[in-house]
């Protein structure tokens, strides 16, 4: 296999517009599943949460035969807070495959991975999918899929591209614009990625020059380097040089104890990988992303992988509840650092720093949904942690403070236009375009401060009773904005630790909205719900009935409870304010207030 002619393709797109679907259909067209073998759907998403989010997170790769020709496909994230996998993934390949629904055209992260991969002169593929969708608008796609290209200035030879009709889900495509006959297969698209990607230019007799993208880990050969061969041969056994991040340093030299290459979904050993090739390589502990192999006479590095710096950061500290210690198995300062460095080393695009307190460190990402991916893998390792409120990281420019600016587009039924344009006014945002999208719906671009968008998405998701479609990237960067509303309600916060009661719970139901329900462990400083009025409300929710022989009332028998909000770790995280955390347990997700005790609230207030 390692003698075939090579195509190294990335497959990008929007969120859900079927990527991942696609690499399934390719890999059962080329026989990597044989007709016999059940097909898990959305096999290249491995991971639980890529699972139930419903996206992919990680960029992996897989390798098939078409014709005489191997094509390794890299599979990666639509969404822009993993923009650091998209950006590495496209240092393995010489092409891309631009996949566009056909009823929903290109959209927020469209145009963000097409940008990455025409800043890197690579050529398209362009896959109109789900052309089988009964609102599917087929040419009017293809047209906005052209304007996208000229909006990005794109150059003549990136425009001339091929145009593949899809219905990835059953393994059909054709050639132009149109319907896939029933028999169709994916022939035309497989050929148009061998026409179109070029094969890889390096020399394999040049000095060898290969670019590590990717770290996994394996519990016989340690950690695993993987990336692509620029120029040169790869040689099992033999020793090579790896040039670090600090070039004043000289370069380790280390023998290559296993070598790899990808086959279908899985990995076998090789005795060579030579240019273009993508790789898998055991015998190197201190080896991190970024770094290069090179030859041993002249280890020559190549140019470091760049990736968009963060523009989030939260803290991420020992859970120092009254419940701690109950559910989690990863209890310290010191398992949370190590467990967070293990992630800067295979995640370019996280960072950790260090605070004023050895127990608090600080995490910065790229977006909110990144930091809760890396909070919610925690807690299913067994971690318990308290983390902050996420704050944008403020640039100087020309002297003077500027923040990151967020691009939403937000796909709402018509009737809920005036809500997103209510919405948006007190963040200090503005509506750039409005147009009609499906039957019945309109599409409102808007563009705010970051910070002005936290928790945009679940106060939508609420007033349209959950009909929105919110899509946000990171659009460059704004002066400071000043102060900026957050919520409408305060906090409930518990006066006592103990056990809620459906009494006290029926009493405080009609001063706000409730997190949680009878029965339920609290302690002091715990916030139960969200008031119905600005300022913190300090209540009890452990009140019982006093048992007398009177009874008062008809209703005194029966308490009714509204059901309480479902606080789950993304909302938890949007909802909380400034001085106060969200508690992350293996079972639990709690909010709490940073000091526990209202006395010492009271004493912070006043310094």
């Amino acid at each position: 296999m390692s003698d075939l002619p090579i195509r190294n393709v990335a497959l990008i797109a929007h969120v859900d517009h079927g990527k991942t679907t696609l690499v399934d259909a390719m890999l059962r067209a080329t026989g990597v599943f044989a007709s016999h073998e059940a097909l898990v759907e959305r096999v290249m998403d491995s991971d639980d949460q890529e699972r139930e989010r419903g996206i992919t997170i990680l960029a992996k790769a897989a390798s098939v035969e078409w014709r005489d020709t191997k094509i390794n496909l890299v599979d990666t994230p639509g969404h822009a807070d993993f923009g650091g996998e998209v950006e590495r993934a496209l240092a393995l390949v010489d092409g891309v495959l631009l996949l566009v629904d056909a009823a929903e055209g290109p959209m927020p992260q469209t145009r963000y991975v097409l940008q990455k991969a025409l800043e890197l002169h690579l050529p398209t593929v362009v896959v109109v999918n789900k052309v089988d969708r009964k609102d599917a608008r087929i040419d009017a796609v293809v047209d906005e899929v052209y304007q996208l290209f000229f909006d990005l200035d794109a150059a003549d030879h990136h425009i001339e591209f091929p145009i593949i009709s899809a219905v990835a889900r059953e393994g059909r495509a054709m050639k132009g614009s149109g319907m896939p006959s029933d028999d169709a297969d994916l022939s035309a698209l497989m050929d148009a990625i061998v026409e179109t990607i070029p094969g890889p230019s390096g020399d394999p007799d040049a000095p060898l020059q290969a670019i590590v993208t990717n770290l996994d880990a394996s519990d016989y050969l340690g950690r695993l380097a993987i990336g692509r061969v620029v120029q040169g041969t790869l040689r099992s056994g033999e020793q090579v040089a790896l040039c670090h991040a600090n070039e004043e340093e000289p370069p380790l030299k280390r023998r290559l104890s296993q070598l790899m290459g990808f086959e279908g979904l899985g990995r076998t050993d090789v005795p060579t990988r030579t240019a273009g090739d993508l790789f898998v390589v055991a015998g190197f502990p201190e080896v991190e992303i970024g770094d290069t192999l090179a030859d041993v006479k002249n280890p020559q590095p190549l140019p470091r992988l760049k990736v968009d710096e963060p523009v989030l950061r939260m803290t991420f500290g020992v859970n120092t509840s009254p419940l701690a210690g109950k559910d989690g198995t990863y209890l310290t300062s010191r398992q949370i650092r190590d467990r967070l460095e293990r992630e800067v080393l295979g995640n370019v695009s996280i960072r950790i720093g260090n605070t004023a307190s050895p127990e608090i460190i600080e995490v910065a990402g790229r977006g909110e949904l990144q930091l809760a991916v890396l909070i919610e893998n925690m807690r299913r390792e067994g971690f318990e942690l308290q983390v902050s409120r996420p704050e944008v990281i403020i640039r100087e420019v020309e002297g003077k403070p500027h923040e990151p600016l967020e691009r939403a587009v937000v796909d709402v039924p018509d009737e809920y236009v005036g809500t997103v344009t209510q919405a948006v006014a007190p963040r200090k945002g503005r509506v750039t375009d409005m147009r009609p999208g499906d039957t019945g719906r309109t599409i409102v671009t808007v563009e705010a401060p970051a910070r002005g968008l936290l928790g945009f998405r679940s106060l939508l998701m609420t007033a349209t009773r959950g009909t929105a479609l919110v899509h946000q990237n990171h659009a460059g960067w704004m002066p400071w904005a000043g102060e900026l509303p957050h919520r409408v309600g305060g906090a409930m916060v518990a006066d006592r630790i103990g056990t809620s009661t459906g009494f006290a719970l029926d009493n405080l139901q009609k001063r706000g909205e409730l997190f949680i329900g009878p029965g339920v462990a609290v302690y002091e400083g715990m916030i139960i719900g969200e008031a119905s009025r600005p300022g913190e409300m300090t209540v009890n929710p452990t009140k019982g009935k006093e048992l007398t022989n009177i009874r008062t009332h008809s209703t005194d028998e029966a308490i009714k409870l509204k059901p309480p909000r479902d606080l789950t770790l993304d909302l938890a995280i949007e909802w909380i304010a400034d001085d106060e955390l969200v508690e992350v347990t293996p079972t639990s997700i709690r909010v709490r207030k940073r000091f526990l005790t209202e006395s010492e609230r009271r004493r912070r207030k006043l310094k």
